[in-house]
């Protein structure tokens, strides 16, 4: 799992302008592997299957009477997941440890997690307590358990275990998400009157090993091209047969049909274009320029958001005053070099100080955009 630190690749590349995608065959393979999309449907059907070892989970934990649904299995990125669950929510984290490695991440609506927590303490709409994470982190335990089983039947994973899990009550942004695109897996669960969603987060990786453990094929096969249709397509145009049947021939020498007159057109002289070339790399005379300004500083700060106020309203601020800013709580903010804007992170809390996680790097065209 990334730490997320800008590589010394990463800097030259945004100080010289060159996209980080052209830099190696490396960047390519990976863009390349984070879009191959896994087939899901073998990861369906143990969800599917693993559904009645949530309900027992539910029911035993509780003492009450939970009804499970069919899950859903889709590959998603951390910004489609974010549309997806409160601003507020419950995660807990039960990473394989073992014969597995690979974020393993649970997260649930604070209203789910009361009403667990209520049925299991016996109270009426409890606090989000460290007692009442607690109840929720044992029954994922429970839960992550009956997988860990199953999957160790397999074979493929000897010794197979998980961290334990651990609960925390934090806005969505705040949570840990795994790297890149990842599975995430939606349990409806109902019960007590109101209906919910579990949501389980696995790392592609780690989902991948999984599937081929169960018997299926990890990558989703491309769409075969339709040959048939292309030859039908081929046996309707005009003429495919009679060029099908022309002895193959130079274009200088290619045979024009006469016309009504009897008078014969000569071919046309038909050369290819030559482009030229373009260069996608560094000069090493741009790299030795850049390395004369290695070690100068530059101001980096992280802007939260902007607002415009009248003097007015501004001249009446005081002590407890709240400043409504254009970002949404949980979107990403901006990482500013100069004033200008170069990436993308989240905001993370680091042995009790606020840290930036970078998230994204922002590509030359944006960084021009933003200037205007």
């Amino acid at each position: 799992m990334s730490d997320g630190a800008i590589s010394q690749d990463e800097i030259d590349a945004l100080l010289s302008g060159v996209d980080m995608g052209g830099l190696s065959s490396a960047g390519l393979s990976s863009s390349k592997q984070s879009s191959q999309k896994l087939n899901t449907e073998t990861l369906l059907e143990f969800m599917t299957e693993e559904a009645e070892a949530l309900k027992a989970t539910l029911d035993a934990m509780t003492g009450a009477s939970f009804s499970v649904g069919a899950p859903t299995v889709e590959q998603v990125t951390k910004e489609q997941v974010l549309r997806k669950i409160p601003e507020m929510a419950v995660g807990v984290t039960a990473d394989f440890s073992e014969g597995l490695s690979g974020d393993h991440v649970f997260v649930l609506a604070p209203e789910f997690a009361q009403k667990i927590a209520g049925l299991v303490n016996k109270e009426e709409d409890p606090e989000l307590s460290e007692m009442s994470l607690s109840v929720v982190s044992e029954i994922i335990s429970q839960y992550v358990g009956s997988q860990i089983t199953k999957l160790s039947q397999t074979g493929f994973f000897p010794g197979l275990a998980n961290s334990p899990p651990e609960a925390v009550h934090v806005p969505k942004a705040m949570l840990r998400y795994p790297s890149g695109e990842f599975i995430l897996v939606s349990h409806p669960v109902s019960g007590e009157g109101s209906v919910f969603t579990l949501w389980e987060l696995i790392a592609k990786d780690a989902s991948s090993q999984i599937i081929t453990a169960l018997g299926g094929n990890p990558i989703q096969a491309a769409p075969a091209q339709n040959a048939s249709n292309m030859a039908a397509m081929g046996q309707g145009m005009p003429g495919m047969d009679q060029m099908q049947a022309m002895p193959q021939m130079g274009m200088g020498q290619m045979a024009m049909p006469q016309m009504g007159g009897g008078a014969n057109f000569n071919a046309p002289n038909v050369q290819s274009l030559q482009y030229p070339q373009l260069q996608t790399g560094v000069s090493s005379m741009e790299q030795g320029n850049i390395g004369l300004i290695m070690d100068v500083y530059m101001e980096m700060t992280v802007e939260l958001g902007r607002t415009k106020k009248q003097i007015k309203e501004i001249l009446g601020m005081g002590e407890g005053t709240i400043i409504e800013l254009d970002k949404l709580a949980g979107e990403p903010v901006d990482i500013l070099v100069n004033h200008k804007p170069i990436a993308k992170g989240e905001v993370v809390v680091i042995d009790e100080n606020f840290g930036v996680r970078v998230t994204e790097i922002l590509s030359p065209i944006e960084r021009m955009s933003d200037l205007h």
